[in-house]
């Protein structure tokens, strides 16, 4: 097990924050909401890897908190989105992209620490708080826990449907607390973001070979 886990992270071992540039660790107003934004775009039905262009695109033009986000205009989002590859979703998108920075702007003053006083640390409520926000839904919240776990002790361990499919399929857990006993507490986060990179992938087969 503990070579599979090793296998593991050694092919898909990045987180997709880390991926995006976003240092979610400084638990900062500026990473969170990047991180948000990512969560938004990678939960739309489209591929991983336009919904990351479209955060790095987004990130290129310095709209890197609400307020930023707030004073591009909607013809300049769809264009970034557009040249991401989002084709089909990048109206709908641009439109809450804005929406849930003016939440973010006006409820929690640009400051998502500010939603996690609010809801007491208590993960059930910043779930809640969270899908208050134009596009994120559950799928949404889960990527951002998984990713923001990091900075957040009250979210660790957690591993979302999709990563928790895929522990069980390469045989190294079926729970969040039982994949936090095979890695390091810093290496968690990296852990839930293989799982679901593997599942992108589709290599379950490769890393149990390469863990003989």
């Amino acid at each position: 097990m503990k070579a599979i886990v090793a296998a593991l992270l050694d092919a898909h071992g990045t987180t997709f924050t880390e991926e995006a540039g976003i240092a979610v660790e400084r638990n900062t107003p500026s990473p969170l909401f990047r991180l948000l934004c990512l969560s938004l775009l990678q939960s739309a039905r489209i591929s991983s890897d336009i919904a990351m262009r479209a955060a790095k695109g987004l990130a290129e033009r310095k709209w890197n908190t609400a307020e930023a986000m707030l004073g591009s205009t909607w013809q300049q989002r769809v264009a970034v989105l557009n040249d991401a590859g989002y084709t089909r979703y990048q109206e709908r998108t641009s439109t809450m992209l804005e929406d849930t920075a003016r939440l973010v702007e006006e409820r929690w003053k640009g400051d998502l620490r500010k939603l996690r006083e609010e809801a007491g640390r208590d993960p059930a409520a910043e779930r809640k708080l969270l899908k208050k926000c134009k596009g994120v839904g559950d799928v949404g919240v889960d990527i951002f826990f998984r990713e923001v776990q990091v900075a957040w002790d009250e979210l660790h361990p957690f591993a979302d449907r999709r990563a928790l499919a895929s522990a069980k399929r390469l045989g190294v857990g079926t729970t969040a607390e039982e994949l936090a006993r095979r890695v390091s507490r810093t290496d968690f986060a990296r852990l839930a973001a293989a799982l679901v990179r593997v599942e992108l992938a589709g290599d379950h087969d490769a890393v149990l070979t390469a863990a003989r």
